[in-house]
């Protein structure tokens, strides 16, 4: 699998709206592989990330491994820490928390990860990744220990987005975190795409098609859908 940040661009172009599912090996049994991923393969899915906040050591090297086998979609790690950098992957979102001050997750671990990625054939994609308050902490604001930023904070979250964009990062990702009360609003997203030209992906807290549907109409380029598909795997027939 190459070139998956062109293949996104042309998507875009071509008004493609994109899915991606996101399976956290902290939470997923290794055993549901293959079922699971019938169900992505006869989705509209057209992406897979891999990664939580707190997973253990060589447990992403072996579910990706696995996932590979049975699914022909780009799959991407969404990374929490080095230790979860696998060659089996397609690509690796090269994750900056710019919504955060705390030095390590700015730039510290991606420091850490270069004599990894030295060794891999990953297509590497700097992404700049923007925490939205949803109502409840989460574990990246947990294990960061940064704090969100407010969702009435609606300019300080479009100027986040855009610095992310003059930096030079290929694409924003508005998170409100994993099991959310509430995704990240339309106003947000609306307002931030219209200050970006380069690609905007929108997670956390979409739990129905209603939500999904908002979130594209919003101007989200790619949707990213976790706790929803783990909680309820009938969920992807409702997406058919």
């Amino acid at each position: 699998m190459k070139n998956i940040y062109q293949s996104i661009l042309k998507s875009i172009a071509t008004k493609e709206k994109l899915l991606a599912v996101l399976i956290d090996p902290d939470k997923f049994s290794i055993e549901n592989t293959k079922f699971f991923l019938g169900k992505v393969n006869a989705s509209i899915v057209t992406h897979i990330f891999v990664g939580g906040s707190t997973v253990e050591e060589g447990v992403t090297h072996i579910l990706v491994a696995e996932i590979k086998k049975q699914t022909k979609l780009p799959v991407i790690l969404f990374p929490g820490d080095v230790t979860q950098i696998t060659n089996h992957a397609d690509g690796l979102l090269f994750l900056s928390l710019i919504s955060g001050r705390n030095p390590d997750y700015l730039i510290g671990k991606q420091v850490e990860s270069i004599s990894k990625l030295r060794k891999t054939k990953l297509e590497v994609i700097s992404t700049g990744y923007i925490l939205v308050e949803n109502g409840k902490k989460t574990a990246v604001q947990r294990v960061t220990g940064t704090l969100p930023i407010a969702k009435t904070a609606i300019q300080n979250i479009i100027d986040t987005a855009k610095a992310g964009e003059l930096l030079g990062m290929k694409m924003i990702y508005l998170e409100a975190g994993s099991g959310a009360k509430n995704p990240v609003s339309s106003a947000i997203i609306k307002s931030v795409k219209q200050e970006l030209q380069i690609p905007l992906i929108v997670g956390g807290g979409i739990r129905n098609k209603q939500q999904l549907a908002y979130a594209y109409d919003s101007g989200a380029d790619m949707v990213v859908i976790g706790t929803a598909f783990e909680e309820d795997e009938a969920f992807f027939d409702a997406l058919k």
